[in-house]
């Protein structure tokens, strides 16, 4: 009996963690389609730009700030919402970043 119930929590266990992977795997997945669909949509913004992704989002969206160079010697960050059911990407406009202290 007692086998019976240890291999049977084993199993358990195995599936949870099967579970968890796959859920790290889909937020690792959404994560990257986050950041090309905000890297796409402030290219012709931005130089060089690098995406900050919030790793879950909201409950609808999808969200980043982008930062890159707007000219030669001006860095500006956008905010970028990416909707969870449309795929829908919108930003916002530059946004100044404070000076380093």
């Amino acid at each position: 009996m007692l086998n019976k119930l240890t291999l049977a929590a084993l199993l358990l266990s195995a599936a949870s963690l099967s579970a968890f992977a796959s859920s790290d795997d889909a937020w690792a997945e959404f994560a990257t389609k986050v950041e090309e669909a905000c890297l796409g949509a402030t290219s012709e913004i931005l130089t060089d730009p690098q995406a900050t992704v919030d790793p879950f989002g909201s409950e609808n969206y999808g969200l980043a700030v982008v930062t890159g160079k707007a000219d030669a010697t001006t860095t500006k960050s956008i905010i970028c919402v990416y909707d969870k059911k449309t795929e829908a990407v919108e930003i916002g406009g530059e946004l100044d970043l404070p000076a380093a202290s």
